[in-house]
């Protein structure tokens, strides 16, 4: 049987809002790392501004480390703006799919209903042809 132009945009709707999951698992774990590189760059920062002696002697050693992990942060900012602008533009996809499929499914119903109006005219001439 084939499918109704309905049910293949509904099967469309679903890959897409897969992906728009997709697109927002890799965001969430964008944002993850760049927490984790914000914890690390204030524990170096600390590192940096203690006044323990330990500390001092690998201040240069701090010093480069932050400028890495400043240097992660921005590169991470930059994909998660990426990943922003994704899970944006599936979301739109998707509404826009789900949509199209809604109108399918509308047009569907009105033809469905059309059909059953001519078969009851088709009945009923029929019925006062066959008793005339």
């Amino acid at each position: 049987m084939a499918q109704s132009r309905s049910e293949k945009l509904k099967r469309l709707v679903n890959v897409q809002r897969h992906l728009e999951k997709m697109a927002e698992i890799d965001l969430a774990t964008t944002t993850r790392q760049r927490e984790e590189v914000a914890q690390t760059m204030d524990a170096v920062a600390e590192a940096i501004n203690s006044l323990n002696p330990v500390h001092r002697s690998f201040s240069k050693h701090y010093s480069s480390q932050h400028s890495k992990l400043q240097q992660q942060d921005q590169m991470l900012a930059n994909v998660q703006q990426m990943h922003e602008m994704r899970v944006v533009r599936e979301r739109t996809k998707g509404d826009r799919m789900d949509e199209h499929r809604k109108e399918a499914r509308s047009a569907e119903d009105r033809e469905a209903a059309d059909d059953a109006i001519y078969d009851l005219i088709d009945q009923h001439i029929a019925y006062k042809g066959g008793t005339e």
